[in-house]
């Protein structure tokens, strides 16, 4: 009887308190703050490669499990995109299936913009959307959008317009009038309306409330009232043409909220909301946060975790996801006691991780100006503790770990490059690697470089930018035709000489001297001055198009135009798809302007699927390849071996640029300053004038290019590959190797980024000699 009791007991199934328990105890002493979590508000801040999904995850599994009593209730999970959304859906699933043996239920996985979507959707009267009759736009500055808001606005106040013109030094003359309205209009204005639309509208500033900010500030040009008026004008033909930005679903679903009753009612299905990535939220989308988790009666505070790293914080200088604001709600957790961090990371080896923090520090010890804010969160990453249930967590080296060069020019970088990836790819065949540039042109530069060497050793390359590309194919299309359609539009016809630019057809020149007076560029006359040898090459470019305009049929048109671009192969797919599409919507039709409406149609509705020869994400990471990726790009990634080339100081922390063309209106840009003075104002400090706007909007961009670098450092597991070139292309957008074929190399001398000489001199055993 004894014996069969014992056997009872040894083979008897956990309950769901020790699943619970055992789950856990997976968890760093970071993690368990959240999988500990009753009720209340909780700040988590985390380094780089510290489980911050995966802690999530359990953590909402245990959480559904604690509720599973009450099925009324939700568990909100929102993290900032579609892939990760889907990943830390797969992994609760599986928590709550395989470890705990629950149904999986009991909650809900969105981006930031899908949950706002679905709250608007319940109330749509409410939120002020027509959801069923609008399209979704995500506006750049060459959205025929923006055009209308920018001409409208130039037609309703020609003095101001003609304030900009006159600007610096102004002497009255046609040509240079005509020039800067062209920047104006295509460059400056555009630039102005897409950045203060989207800073003013997703922190709840309306274009009176901006406006009525302008009266504030004085500068030459009143920055923010031109801002206002173009804002205004935005709105108002978003509603007319029933357009719709990723803003107005913030808004929608917060005008949903502000109702008592339909706010109660979403209250009552929400337990609580986790938010990952919390540092790239706006201060909207926390605020949408913060009403649904807070509960339905009483006046307790909300239910809700927010899990970030302010030291990832990359897009602060092309979104409002400012990360001061994840720094404010960690330092009012702090108040409460209810602030975690999570500060032990398995990703990198030791050294890289030692690397890593002295970057932090140094560059938070050399920036004086804003003590207040400093670059960084002064938090360390530390290893993990010995028995981490991470397999092979803080691996060890290969190598030293840590290798600094310094190359005589990018030339020697490809030779240095080539013969340490070939090493380690024999070595190692089974591990990953990948280059992370600042700019796209560099990846194309090393992708060709690197290309034979590569082919002959059996390792793949896999450039992220050159395989996306396709994507673009559409807009490339759509400005080639419309310039065959008007060649004497100074608009279309720039917006034609920016492709050929793009895809490196023709040299980079000032485009603006071109565009201003069409016929004289595309049929000089015997007494007009001489054009360069750019602007000759440019030419050749366009009339070769026009003389296809009327020598092609329209349904060749397009493949004429892609072979023109030299489009790869995965182009060339999605050229034909959208080639078929055309015909189907033209119905056998002739007609170029037709052709361009049905084009403008499809793009603006992104009716078409592009054609993708492979699943580009799936690519990222694989052995036996070796990824050319942005920095950007990179974020949220890991490698054994990462290599960072090219770290200069004109371009890391670099300096806020005003394009030769543009500087009639002095040292700055109106978007920059008019995005400094809006943040002010959220910051709620003293609105700065247009010099102290533009310095600050200085110091904002600097400090987000030195996390860059710390979040690119801090993909590498194994080996950290550092260069800063003693000679480099003056400015890559305008540097093409097929050009330099025979010639002296147009290479300049260039100051390395700061952060290299001291990690130099810190890890001096790391710095290594070419050949």
């Amino acid at each position: 009887m004894t014996n069969s009791i014992e056997v009872f007991t040894e083979n008897r199934s956990p309950s769901l308190e020790e699943k619970l328990a055992q789950l856990r105890d997976k968890l760093r002493p970071g993690q368990r703050s959240m999988a500990d979590w009753q009720q209340g508000q909780l700040a988590v801040s985390a380094v780089p490669g510290a489980g911050k999904s995966t802690g999530m995850a359990i953590a909402a599994a245990l959480t559904i499990a604690r509720a599973s009593r009450d099925r009324r209730h939700q568990l909100i999970v929102v993290t900032f995109t579609r892939a990760a959304a889907a990943n830390i859906k797969t992994k609760i699933r599986d928590y709550l299936k395989i470890d705990l043996g629950l149904p999986s239920m009991g909650f809900a996985v969105h981006t930031l913009h899908g949950l706002a979507l679905n709250i608007a959707q319940t109330y749509p009267r409410l939120a002020g959307l027509n959801l069923q009759g609008s399209t979704l736009i995500e506006p750049t500055r060459g959205h025929r959008l923006i055009k209308t808001v920018v001409e409208q606005w130039i037609n309703q106040h020609p003095q101001e317009f003609m304030g900009l013109i006159e600007g610096l030094d102004f002497d009255g003359e046609e040509t240079e009038r005509l020039r800067r309205s062209a920047v104006l209009r295509t460059e400056i204005l555009p630039s102005l309306v897409t950045t203060v639309v989207h800073e003013a509208k997703s922190s709840g500033l309306t274009p009176e409330s901006l406006r009525e900010l302008s009266y504030l500030v004085r500068d030459d040009y009143q920055t923010l009232a031109i801002a206002a008026g173009l804002y205004a004008q935005y709105e108002y033909y978003s509603r007319q043409r029933n357009f719709l930005d990723y803003d107005d679903m913030i808004l929608g679903a917060l005008r949903v909220l502000e109702n008592p009753s339909a706010r109660n009612l979403w209250q009552q299905q929400v337990y609580a909301v986790f938010e990952d990535e919390a540092q790239d939220s706006s201060p909207l989308q926390a605020r949408l946060l913060q009403i649904l988790a807070t509960p339905p009666e009483g006046n307790s505070p909300p239910n809700l975790i927010r899990v970030g790293d302010p030291n990832q914080a990359i897009n602060s200088t092309f979104t409002p996801a400012d990360p001061i604001y994840f720094r404010q709600f960690c330092q009012a957790r702090s108040l409460e006691d209810n602030l975690a961090t999570m500060d032990q990371a398995g990703r990198s080896s030791p050294i890289i991780i030692e690397a890593a923090n002295f970057v932090l520090d140094w560059v938070n010890q050399s920036q004086h100006s804003h003590p207040e804010l400093l670059p960084f969160q002064p938090q360390h990453i530390h290893p993990v503790n010995s028995g981490d249930p991470q397999a092979d967590a803080n691996p060890e080296p290969t190598g030293l770990g840590l290798e600094i060069y310094t190359p005589v020019d990018i030339y020697e970088t490809v030779e240095l490059l080539g013969d340490r990836l070939l090493e380690l790819l024999i070595a190692h065949p089974d591990r990953t690697m990948a280059i992370l540039v600042r700019e796209n042109r560099q990846g194309s530069f090393l992708a060709q470089q690197l290309q034979e060497r590569a082919k002959a050793a059996g390792l793949v390359i896999y450039e992220v930018y050159e395989s996306d590309r396709h994507s673009h194919v559409p807009m490339e299309i759509l400005s080639l035709l419309k310039f065959l359609d008007r060649p004497h539009s100074p608009d279309y016809l720039k917006a034609a000489l920016e492709v050929l630019v793009k895809r490196q057809l023709i040299p980079a020149q000032d485009l603006n001297a071109l565009a201003t007076f069409p016929e004289q560029f595309l049929y000089p006359g015997p007494l007009d001055p001489p054009q360069t040898p750019a602007a000759q090459t440019a030419r050749r470019y366009c009339t070769q198009l026009l003389r296809a305009r009327w020598e092609l049929p329209l349904y060749h048109l397009p493949t004429f135009l892609a072979f023109t671009l030299r489009y790869d192969q995965a182009e060339l797919a999605t050229n034909d798809k959208l080639t078929e599409r055309m015909g189907q919507q033209n119905r056998g039709e002739n007609n170029l302007e037709r052709a361009i409406a049905n084009l403008q149609e499809i793009i603006n509705t992104e009716r078409l699927t592009w054609v993708e020869v492979d699943n580009p994400e799936a690519q990222y990471i694989r052995p036996g390849q070796l990824t050319i990726i942005t920095m950007h790009k990179a974020k949220g990634l890991d490698w054994d071996y990462v290599f960072l080339p090219f770290l200069h100081a004109d371009v890391i922390p670099g300096n806020l640029y005003v394009p030769a063309g543009a500087r009639f209106l002095g040292g700055y840009t109106l978007a920059e300053v008019a995005r400094a003075q809006i943040r002010a104002k959220l910051h709620e400090v003293e609105i700065p004038a247009a010099a102290q706007a533009w310095q600050e909007a200085e110091y904002l961009k600097t400090a987000e290019e030195f996390r860059l670098l710390y979040v690119a450092m801090t993909r590498a597991k194994r080996l950290l590959w550092l260069s800063a070139e003693e000679k480099a292309p003056f400015r890559w957008n305008i540097f093409s190797p097929q050009a330099n074929v025979g010639l002296p190399l147009n290479l300049q001398k260039k100051e390395p980024c700061p952060v290299i000489p001291a990690l130099k001199k810190r890890f001096p055993t790391a710095v290594m000699t070419g050949f």
